[in-house]
């Protein structure tokens, strides 16, 4: 199901809010599109945009490593635990960070984590994936795989209910929660009950309409996207492989059903509803909601930005609703 949430607005597609973020988030942010840009660069100019805002309090936020990959060093992650204890043993969110694969991690979505927690009543775990290019494909994928075989191997120990533990991210962490859910059904396991994935980066072809239509002008470019891609992948990286690009495995029948977040104007909008496509033919049942006005990125603009807090309140009620115990 898709729902379009709203009018459209004016000439220009973005609502006046958003453009005025959107602009102002593109000022001094490198642009692939007039030059060679530095990882060490893009990160800088990550960082000092990202501002401090007030954060929701929790009873319990914990840093600590979990096991890697075979080989590869531990992960870190961070536990949100909620606001209110439920009567039985809470459901669990592996959440992802977005940021290309190269930028971003623990404290870029500590906001956000903080909020999933709040509004979905459930533990977050969030997690720190090694970036590229220092770390490439299959990297980032096989941490996040490391890290929710670990919740779920954990999960009873620790309170929580591994029979309700979903996976969620933005952007290139949606395509990792897209991955692992793949990668739980190919591996045999862990049972998932949902997907949050929130403008996700599914296909490297970047081959739709809408990577033509926004390709500019909206925050995060198409030339964004193939650095991006270029970074994650290297010369040698296979981007056709499903657990790189979910949207082209050839098979989707077995992974959980998925609640689907898509701002209107963002050059990534077309893969993820071909997606939804081929999740509801697979019988993955998923929940569509994409939001006019809106840019990618936009879910990290609560406070800010009407739609974001409205997108969030709305995916959380989903995520919360697939995540209820049965005969909740």
């Amino acid at each position: 199901m898709t729902d379009r949430c709203g009018p459209r607005a004016r000439t220009d597609p973005l609502t006046v809010r958003a453009r005025e973020l959107a602009d102002a988030m593109s000022a001094g942010f490198p642009d692939p599109a007039l030059g060679p840009v530095e990882p060490a660069a893009i990160r800088r100019a990550s960082r000092a945009g990202a501002g401090r805002r007030p954060v929701r309090e929790l009873p319990r936020v914990t840093d600590r490593s979990v096991p890697g990959p075979a080989g590869a060093p531990e992960v870190p992650v961070r536990i949100y635990e909620p606001v209110v204890a439920p009567a039985a043993a809470p459901a669990v969110v592996v959440f992802f960070h977005g940021g290309g694969w190269v930028l971003c991690g623990l404290d870029s979505h500590d906001g956000l984590c903080r909020e999933l927690a709040a509004r979905t009543n459930a533990v977050v775990v969030s997690v720190d994936f090694r970036l590229a290019p220092e770390h490439r494909f299959p990297s980032a994928a096989e941490d996040a795989w490391a890290a929710t075989a670990w919740v779920a191997a954990q999960a009873a120990r620790l309170g929580w209910d591994p029979g309700r533990l979903a996976v969620a991210g933005d952007s290139s962490g949606g395509n990792l929660a897209a991955a692992v859910a793949l990668m739980a059904r190919d591996r045999g396991g862990p049972a998932l009950a949902a997907q949050l994935l929130a403008y996700p980066v599914l296909d490297h072809r970047m081959a739709t309409e809408s990577y033509r239509a926004y390709a500019t002008g909206f925050f995060h470019t198409t030339a964004h996207m193939r650095w991006y891609w270029e970074q994650y992948l290297g010369e040698e990286g296979d981007g056709s492989h499903p657990y790189a690009s979910p949207g082209l495995a050839a098979d989707l029948a077995g992974v959980p059903p998925a609640v689907l977040v898509l701002p209107e104007c963002d050059p990534l909008r077309d893969d993820a509803l071909a997606y939804a496509g081929r999740l509801e033919a697979a019988g993955a049942a998923p929940r569509v909601r994409v939001w006019p006005g809106t840019f990618h990125g936009f879910l990290g603009l609560t406070g800010l930005l009407p739609e974001a807090d409205r997108a969030l309140a709305e995916a959380a009620r989903d995520l919360r609703a697939a995540l209820e115990p049965p005969g909740g």
